[in-house]
């Protein structure tokens, strides 16, 4: 019996050798690291950043605000017809001269309440970590003036 347990343990240690064996060769025949990370790549460009923040404003636009606004921003969009007060006019040169910059940004971004006027005129809670593309669609809404 003991002739039997020593033979085992020959076999279970051969075994783990040759599997530390092994698996050190193995080691040894992989090829290093690179020693330098590869290359990000590159940042954009703040030109870059304006183009992707217009475009995404565009978006917005087209998605959020046409639907009451319009799509000129005349404030006859498909959901114009039943809103009291029907919504602002934004080709209006009068209220464009009005208002701030910071105020159209206030209303996209906390809604029509946040400024005294409608809330049926919603926040965009999602754009508040966004200022490029708040700032790009107040650039927007400032080019409707006629």
């Amino acid at each position: 019996m003991y002739q039997t347990w020593v033979r085992s343990a020959l076999v279970l240690i051969s075994a783990f050798s040759l599997a530390a064996g092994c698996s050190q060769a193995e080691r040894q025949a992989e090829p290093a690291p690179p020693s330098a990370a590869p290359a990000a790549a590159p940042a954009p460009t703040p030109a870059g950043d304006a183009v992707a923040a217009r475009a995404e404003a565009e978006k917005i636009f087209s998605e959020r605000c046409v639907t009451c606004h319009g799509p000129n921003g005349a404030g006859d969009g498909p959901a114009s017809a039943g809103l009291v007060p029907k919504p602002r006019n934004l080709q209006d040169s009068a209220w464009q001269k009005s208002v701030s910059d910071e105020h159209i940004e206030q209303i996209v971004q906390y809604g029509g309440a946040s400024v005294g006027k409608s809330p049926a005129m919603p926040a965009n809670p999602d754009l508040m970590s966004k200022p490029e593309v708040v700032a790009a669609l107040r650039a927007h809404v400032r080019a409707l003036a006629k």
